[in-house]
């Protein structure tokens, strides 16, 4: 399983809604869109060049402004435990 399918399941778990899509801009790149929405009107929305890395931001915005179960700070703890490792020699890659 993928780290960002990790995340996007924890999502589900904790009563998040979720949809993500690539898409190329005007540049020629492609970035990542992934928003999360629930039924009481929260929603957010986060773009960026990878998709590991739009998950990843999405989860800490939620994590920081939404009023989330328990489930989700756990949850989003080990996520980034496991993706740490990984996401850090991606960002060494390309810099």
């Amino acid at each position: 399983m993928k780290f960002s399918e990790i995340i996007a399941d924890n999502l589900s778990k904790a009563g998040w809604s979720w949809g993500c899509v690539s898409a190329v801009d005007s540049h020629g790149r492609t970035i990542w869109i992934v928003d999360a929405h629930r039924d009481d009107g929260k929603r957010f929305v986060v773009r960026a060049d990878e998709k590991l890395t739009a998950f990843m931001e999405l989860e800490s915005v939620i994590f920081r402004k939404a009023s989330v179960v328990p489930f989700l700070k756990e949850a989003s703890a080990e996520s980034r435990r496991l993706s740490h490792g990984r996401y850090s020699r991606l960002r060494s890659k390309t810099t």
